[in-house]
């Protein structure tokens, strides 16, 4: 999780935000329809475009978004990519990032409404070695621990839900990389479940634990919009939604294809890793609830016990978001007939 709370300043309006940013002035209209007659609809991602929107490039690639009425731009981001300034200023109709992102920009003011997610839990692992084994939080007691310094606030949740004394677990500031725990100069660090290029290099006898294991689930890949201009996107983002159901649908069926189709559109992507990698993808996205209530899910529930999980981790400085405000289930209603039931 990035630790958004610095950026996200307190009392900070949408007004505010975006003269803050720099984007007050460049305010762009998404969503009109073009001469087709389709509705443009532009989503600003948080990260480089990898496996995690193969549901995206089938339905982009096989005519799905076309089918119900889109034109669809996908924007990368990055490293130092913004994202929710664009979905603010209206130069994006959406964005997407984890949950608990969605939530610390909430707590501190930001106009966020989730609707849908792509995954139903984070493919953050906590990564370790048979020589000092982690399997569950309390294995973590007298291990060092390398995170990045976007990576700390989350260890420290792990440590304070779990009840933990932190004195007894050395946390240093690392890269992006598992080479402190390969060089070992770490016992533990922190790595994704869907970047098997990443994780190879330390053997298959590489223990995980996955962020659910450690006690701090959240949803990632998760769509969000700007909650003052609910109402008059939800058209679009519903189609967009139904598109991708159907992306995600055909890519879980014909995951060989999907990948070869992902891989054609980004020559950058290692093919026979990908391969390797789709039935992780899958089980990310598919779950016991899309299942029952198809791809995309949001449970209401277990979105509040995510709220009332980071507050009881100190992750709100002004207020703690209201559930109602935050997600809404209309679109994930409204496109049932579309969303794949998979699990």
């Amino acid at each position: 999780m990035n630790d958004v709370s610095d950026f996200y300043k307190p009392s900070l309006n949408r007004r505010r935000f975006l003269a803050a940013t720099g984007l007050g002035a460049a305010f762009v209209a998404v969503g009109p329809a073009n001469a087709q007659g389709r509705t443009a609809v532009r989503i600003q991602y948080d990260w480089l475009i990898d496996n995690a929107k193969i549901g995206e490039i089938v339905a982009l690639q096989r005519g799905f978004f076309k089918d119900d009425g889109i034109d669809l731009t996908i924007s990368p981001g990055g490293p130092n990519a913004q994202t929710v300034p664009p979905v603010l200023a209206n130069q994006a109709q959406a964005g997407q990032m984890g949950s608990n992102q969605v939530l610390a920009a909430c707590g501190e003011g930001i106009p966020l409404k989730m609707f849908a997610t792509t995954y139903q839990n984070a493919p953050l692992v906590y990564v370790s070695l048979p020589r000092a084994p982690v399997r569950k939080p309390a294995d973590l007691v007298g291990k060092k621990v390398a995170v990045t310094p976007n990576g700390r606030w989350l260890m420290n949740l792990m440590l304070t839900v779990n009840n933990i004394d932190a004195s007894k677990v050395e946390i240093v500031t690392a890269g992006a990389d598992l080479s402190p725990l390969l060089l070992g100069q770490a016992d533990v660090g922190v790595g994704f479940s869907t970047n098997t290029k990443a994780l190879s290099v330390l053997g298959a006898d590489r223990i995980l634990m996955s962020a659910k294991d450690a006690g701090i689930p959240y949803y990632t890949g998760t769509y969000f919009t700007s909650a003052e201009d609910y109402d008059k996107r939800k058209d679009g983002l519903k189609r967009f939604v139904r598109a991708v159901g159907k992306g995600w649908q055909w890519a879980y069926e014909n995951r060989r294809d999907a990948v070869n189709i992902m891989c054609d559109a980004y020559p950058n992507m290692d093919r026979e890793v990908e391969h390797q990698t789709v039935d992780t993808v899958m089980n990310l996205a598919f779950s016991e609830d899309t299942k029952t209530f198809g791809w995309g899910w949001i449970d209401s529930k277990r979105m509040q016990e995510e709220i009332d999980l980071f507050n009881k981790g100190g992750g709100f400085k002004n207020r703690v978001p209201d559930l109602g405000g935050v997600m809404t289930q209309e679109i994930l209603e409204q496109t049932a007939d579309a969303r794949p039931r998979f699990g």
